[in-house]
C-alpha cells in the first residue's frame, strides 16, 4: 500500500488538498448537525419552547447542509481527477517498464497474461484511489468523532453500547485472512482464463483447422468455471461481514433503548442526549460497515498490486550499464569470442562459439533446426547475453554498449513477421518515424513490394488489420522487408526472411540486396541454395556447435555437412 500511495505524490499540492479539505468540511457537518437536533433544538430551544431559537436552527442546519453539499460536489471531482491521473500514471509506468524487458520475461509468460496485468489490475485499483482512499479517511474520522462525542455526552451509556465493538473486531479478524486469500485467487482464475481467450482468439484458424472447436469450448468452461467459483466464494465469503455489522448494530440498539432508559428514569441523561445518541448509533454503525466494504476492496486491490509490482520489481536480464558507450556510428564487424549460451540451465544452445565477420561482409548460417542460427542473430542484437564469452562489434563488447544506439544500427527481418494495425505507410515506416513518403515508396520499390501495394484499394494508405490479415504471407515479408530497409542499418539480419516469398518475387529480392547491402554487414539465416550461395563466408551449425565454414565453392569441394545438405535440396527438388 505504500507503495502504491507514492503515486499520490505528484497530486498533493492539487487535487489531494482540497479533497481532504471538502473531506473534513463534510465529517464536520454531519457531526454537529446531531448535537443541534438533540442537545440544542430538544433540550433548550424545545424545552424551553423558544420558537426564535429553534427557528434559527433550522437555518443553521439548512446552512450547513448546502455547505455539504458543495463541498461533496468538489470532492467527488477532485477524488475522481486524482484516482484517474493515479490509474493513468501506473498503467504507463507498468506499460514502459515491461516494454524494456528482456526477451526471456515474454518467453515463460503469455501475452493474455500481460494483457491482465496492465489492464485487469490496474482497473482494480481504479475504485481504490477515486473514492476508497479518501472515504476511508472521513470514515475513520467520523468513527473517532462519534466516539469522543458519545463518551463527552455519556461515558456510561457509550460503554454500554461499544462493548460489542471487541467481539465484532475478534470475528471480523478472522474472517479477513479467508477474503484475502479468496481475492486472491480471484485473480489468478481471471488472469488463466484471459490467457486462454487471447491464445483462442489468435489460434482460431489453427482450432478450426483442426476441428477441435469442441474440445476448445469445453476447455473454456472448466476455465470459465474455476473463475466463477472463484468469484463466487469470494463474494459469499466478503458478504458475511455487513450481517455482522447489522448484528452488532441490532444488539447496539437494544442496549441503547433499555440501559438508555434506565438513564433518562434516573436522570443521568436528558431526552436530547438519548436521542442524540440515537443519531450517533445510527451514523456508527455505517462507517464501519463501510469500512467492511473497503476492506474487501482493499483485498482487491491487495491481489491486483502484488501482481502489477511483481512485474515492475522485474529486471531486464539485458542490463544496460550507467555508463554505456553511445555508439553514434558503427563500422559492422562483428565477433563472437568463445561463446556459450544456455536459454536455462538444462540445455546448451551454443558451444564455445568463435565468427569473426567484417565490415561489409555478408554471412550466411545454414544447419537443421535447433543448429543455434537463430541463437547468434539473437546475441548480436542482445536480446539475450552469453552465458559465457563475448560478443563484440566495432571491438565494444556489446555489454558496454548503450542498447538504443546499438539496436539502431541494426535491422532484423524475421520469417514470422509482425504487421501492426494501420496504414501500409505507417508500417514501413515504423523503424524510421522521421522518414518522407518518398522514402518509404522508394524502399518498397526497391524490395518489390510497390507492385502488390499498388493495386491495393488505397494504396500506400491502405489500412491493414491486426496482424496483416489481408496480406499474403509473402506480402508481409517484403512489407517488413521493406521495414528494415528504409530504417538504413549498418547490420541486417535476415532471418528466414524469404521463407514465404515465391520464387519470382525472390529474384527481384536478390537483385535489390546486390545494391543493398554493398557497405553493410548482412548475416542471413536460410536454407534456400538461392538465398545463400552468393555469400562471402557460410557457417554450418550443427547443435551448437560450427562444422564448417567458407563460401558455397569451398564447402562444395570439402564435400562436408554443406556438400550434403544442397546435395539433399536438389534431389528434392528433382523429385519435384
Amino acid at each position: 500500500m505504500w507503495r502504491l500511495l507514492v503515486y499520490l505524490k505528484p497530486y498533493s499540492k492539487n487535487y489531494l488538498p482540497g479533497a481532504i479539505l471538502m473531506m473534513l468540511v463534510s465529517t464536520a457537518v454531519r457531526l454537529a448537525v446531531p448535537i443541534l437536533i438533540g442537545q440544542v433544538a430538544i433540550d433548550i430551544a424545545i424545552a424551553k419552547k423558544d420558537p426564535t431559537l429553534l427557528t434559527y436552527l433550522v437555518i443553521i442546519i439548512g446552512v450547513l447542509y448546502a455547505i455539504n453539499y458543495v463541498g461533496n460536489i468538489y470532492r467527488i471531482k477532485w477524488v475522481n481527477l486524482l484516482g484517474q491521473n493515479v490509474i493513468y500514471d501506473l498503467r504507463q509506468h507498468l506499460f514502459t517498464h515491461v516494454q524494456r524487458l528482456s526477451h526471456r520475461f515474454f518467453d515463460s509468460r503469455s501475452a493474455g497474461s500481460i494483457l491482465v496485468r496492465i489492464m485487469n489490475d490496474t482497473n482494480s485499483l481504479q475504485e481504490l484511489f477515486t473514492n476508497g482512499i479518501i472515504n476511508l479517511l472521513m470514515d475513520v474520522i467520523t468513527l473517532i468523532g462519534i466516539i469522543v462525542i458519545l463518551f463527552s455526552l455519556s461515558p456510561k451509556l457509550a460503554l454500554a453500547i461499544l462493548v460489542i465493538l471487541p467481539l465484532m473486531f475478534y470475528i471480523s479478524t478472522r474472517l479477513r485472512r479467508n477474503i484475502r486469500r479468496s481475492w486472491q485467487r480471484v485473480r489468478i482464475q481471471q488472469s488463466r482464463m484471459n490467457s486462454h481467450l487471447n491464445e483462442s482468439i489468435q489460434g482460431i484458424r489453427i482450432t478450426q483447422s483442426f476441428t477441435q472447436e469442441k474440445e476448445n469450448t469445453e476447455y473454456f468452461y472448466g476455465v470459465n468455471y474455476d473463475n466463477f467459483d472463484s468469484w463466487r466464494d469470494a463474494s459469499k465469503k466478503s458478504a458475511m461481514f455487513r450481517p455482522l455489522v447489522e448484528l452488532c448494530n441490532a444488539i447496539g440498539t437494544i442496549i441503547l433503548i433499555t440501559y438508555g432508559a434506565h438513564l433518562i428514569i434516573t436522570g443521568d441523561i436528558q431526552i436530547g442526549t438519548f436521542v442524540t445518541f440515537a443519531f450517533f448509533l445510527g451514523m456508527f454503525w455505517d462507517p464501519i460497515s463501510r469500512l467492511g466494504q473497503m476492506y474487501n476492496q482493499l483485498l482487491m486491490a491487495m491481489a491486483a498490486s502484488e501482481r502489477i509490482f511483481e512485474y515492475l520489481d522485474e529486471q531486464p536480464n539485458v542490463a544496460q550499464k550507467k555508463d554505456a558507450h553511445q555508439l553514434e556510428s558503427m563500422k559492422g564487424d562483428i565477433k563472437f569470442e568463445n561463446v556459450q549460451f544456455s536459454y536455462d540451465d538444462s540445455r546448451i544452445a551454443l558451444h564455445d562459439i568463435s565468427i569473426d565477420i567484417k565490415a561489409g561482409q555478408t554471412v550466411a548460417l545454414v544447419g537443421h533446426t535447433g543448429s543455434g542460427k537463430s541463437t547468434i542473430a539473437n546475441l548480436i542484437s542482445r536480446f539475450y547475453d552469453p552465458t559465457k564469452g563475448a560478443v563484440k562489434i566495432d571491438g565494444y563488447d556489446l555489454r558496454d554498449i548503450d542498447l538504443r544506439h546499438l539496436r539502431r544500427h541494426i535491422s532484423v527481418v524475421l520469417q514470422d513477421t509482425f504487421i501492426f494495425s494501420g496504414t501500409i505507410m505507417e508500417n514501413i515506416r515504423f523503424g524510421r518515424p522521421d522518414a518522407t513518403d518518398e522514402e518509404v515508396i522508394e524502399a518498397a520499390i526497391t524490395v518489390g513490394a510497390d507492385d502488390f501495394i499498388q493495386r491495393l484499394a488505397n494504396g500506400y494508405e491502405t489500412e491493414v488489420e491486426e496482424r496483416g490479415n489481408i496480406l499474403s504471407a509473402g506480402e508481409r515479408q517484403l512489407l517488413s522487408f521493406a521495414r528494415a530497409l528504409l530504417a538504413d542499418p549498418t547490420i541486417l539480419i535476415l532471418d528466414e526472411a524469404t521463407a514465404s516469398i515465391d520464387t519470382e518475387t525472390e529474384v527481384k529480392i536478390q537483385e535489390a540486396l546486390k545494391r543493398l547491402l554493398k557497405g553493410r554487414t548482412a548475416i542471413m539465416i536460410a536454407h534456400r541454395l538461392s538465398t545463400i550461395r552468393e555469400a562471402d563466408n557460410i557457417y554450418v551449425l550443427e547443435q551448437g556447435r560450427i562444422l564448417e565454414n567458407g563460401n558455397h565453392e569451398q564447402l562444395i569441394k570439402l564435400k562436408g555437412e554443406y556438400y550434403e545438405l544442397v546435395k539433399s535440396q536438389f534431389e528434392m527438388l528433382d523429385a519435384i
